[in-house]
């Protein structure tokens, strides 16, 4: 492969590890995860697409009840499709990288007009529908339709540079990682192949303290040779975060209502509810000229923090109360407490909900 970047030659040549090996150690201690099809059964390519969309940047455990919150609400693509985007993010809303629900959203529409409901079981065909990159639609052929695809996660990534002892930082090691991982996948059951890889890296190829010595490829693995498999794989150092700054202002009605918006479709939180505030920025921006509406604001003590991706958000928190007939400004409502499971509320204004004290 002529893109593929080889590591530097280590002194011991590494044994290729077999596939075999592998596929017997998942059969006897494969993980029991709710979008998991039982040993013989067919996976169902919904609950695959589903699991593999929220378990980006997110772990099991979290993602676990949203995974049959979701089935049960909509147990089907089809379901899925027919249903309101704020109904979407509002079930969504807790889980996180908000981008992902409406990606979800809109690959599901796209299953229904262009595949009457059924997903295309190529990795060509799953790639060009919205929101699912390489990694997504590798791991949909691989798992749903056993074709020969190799999904890189981050156990997978783990595991495969520990076997190779590959000393390239990541994020340019993953072109090396990547062409191994094609190279180690069988013809013969790629999709448990696939799961067994990611249930190794998650349950003994752990970043940390990896139990080298119960783990089916200990023979041929470099990183165990050299004797410091926890190096693997190798980062780049990260840049630090920027920090971003804002006001949230909190408009509470006697009656316990509190004053919210839903923001623009598209760009971060797109389309989430939040309480009004000032834009988020690293220079400071003056409060006052962002109130939603005139009122008494005071400042609340402390602040809200919250650590997104690429930057972290302090938030300042100014709040008013106003009679229970005080309406609302064009483009916002006032909604109780009892209304705030209904509407697509992610973490940080949540915690600007508690802040205030609401909720």
């Amino acid at each position: 492969m002529d893109s593929m970047i080889l590591s530097p030659t280590r002194t011991r040549k590494p044994e290729a590890p077999e596939a075999g090996a592998l596929l017997a150690w998942y059969d006897r201690h494969r993980r029991r995860l709710p979008w998991r099809a039982e040993p013989g059964r067919r996976a169902d390519p919904y609950h695959v697409f589903l699991s593999e969309i929220m378990l980006q940047q997110t772990t099991v455990k979290a993602v676990g009840p949203y995974f049959a919150d979701f089935l049960r609400r909509w147990p089907t693509v089809a379901d899925l499709a027919a249903a309101p985007l704020e109904s979407v993010l509002s079930a969504w809303a807790g889980l996180g990288y908000y981008a992902r629900a409406r990606n979800l959203h809109a690959c599901a529409k796209a299953v229904v007009a262009r595949h009457g409901g059924v997903f295309p079981d190529d990795e060509a065909a799953l790639l060009d529908l919205p929101g699912i990159g390489p990694y997504t639609a590798a791991a949909i052929a691989a798992i749903a339709f056993d074709r020969k695809a190799s999904p890189v996660d981050g156990n997978i990534e783990r595991v495969v540079s520990r076997l190779y002892s590959i000393g390239t930082p990541l994020p340019k090691g993953k072109v090396e990682i990547k062409a191994r991982a094609a190279a180690l996948t069988p013809e013969r059951r790629p999709g448990d192949f696939a799961q067994a890889m990611m249930d190794l890296g998650a349950t003994i190829c752990t970043p940390r303290s990896p139990a080298c010595p119960i783990c089916p490829f200990t023979d041929p693995c470099l990183a165990r040779a050299e004797g410091e498999p926890a190096r693997y794989p190798v980062k780049a150092p990260k840049a630090e975060k920027p920090v971003r700054q804002g006001t949230a202002f909190l408009a509470v009605r006697a009656d316990g209502a509190v004053l919210l918006r839903t923001r623009p479709p598209k760009g971060l939180l797109g389309g989430m509810t939040e309480v009004p505030s000032t834009p988020w920025s690293t220079e400071s921006v003056p409060a006052p000229g962002h109130a939603p509406l005139a009122a008494s604001w005071r400042a609340l003590p402390g602040q809200v923090v919250h650590v997104f991706t690429h930057f972290t958000l302090e938030l300042a928190v100014w709040r008013t109360d106003l009679p229970a007939h005080a309406s609302a400004p064009e483009g916002m409502r006032f909604v109780h407490p009892r209304g705030f499971d209904a509407e697509a509320l992610p973490s940080v204004m949540r915690k600007v909900l508690a802040h205030g004290h609401v909720g």
